[in-house]
């Protein structure tokens, strides 16, 4: 028996240095680059001036989404030409990378009471590349006004996210 485990040890022992004679060894590097986080600054309001409203039917009111704001009053008596706008957002980010652009929800204006008018929102750009420089990104939209839309001051807000693809 004491000679079947001098045996065994033996032959376990080399085994062992076989193995590790047939070993190999290698070397990767890690690396982690570190990216200049994406900025969003808004630089003007979404402002579809004064409305009259018609006295039988509803109509819509758009904001183009570029850097023109150009308003279409779909049949309205409109006012206010100037301050007519947009909403204009610059974003930068790393150069020569894309940029997502996600426009929060925003699904009516209200007066502060009671009355409301549906809003839909529209973005220049689902993708921005980034320049090196502020990029710029324009948000309009389309409000329906109701026959005899109470008067008042009409607002609410809504958020647009930048994030690398």
């Amino acid at each position: 028996m004491k000679k079947l485990i001098t045996v065994l040890v033996a032959g376990s022992a080399m085994a062992m240095g076989t193995t590790a004679a047939n070993a190999a060894t290698a070397s990767a590097t890690a690396t982690a680059e570190i990216l200049e986080q994406v900025q969003i600054v808004n630089t003007a309001g979404l402002n579809f001036g004064t409305i009259v409203p018609d006295t039988a039917a509803a109509a819509n009111v758009s904001v183009s989404a570029d850097a023109a704001g150009t308003r279409n009053c779909g049949g309205l008596t409109c006012a206010g030409a100037a301050s007519v706008s947009s909403a204009a957002f610059d974003v930068t980010g790393a150069n020569g990378l894309n940029v997502d652009i996600t426009l929060g929800t925003l699904t009516s204006l209200s007066d502060g009471g009671t009355n409301s008018m549906p809003i839909s929102l529209s973005g220049s750009a689902g993708t921005l590349a980034m320049t090196g420089s502020a990029v710029a990104l324009y948000v309009g939209g389309t409000i329906t006004v109701a026959a005899n839309q109470a008067a008042g001051t009409y607002t609410g807000s809504f958020d647009v996210t930048a994030d690398y693809q």
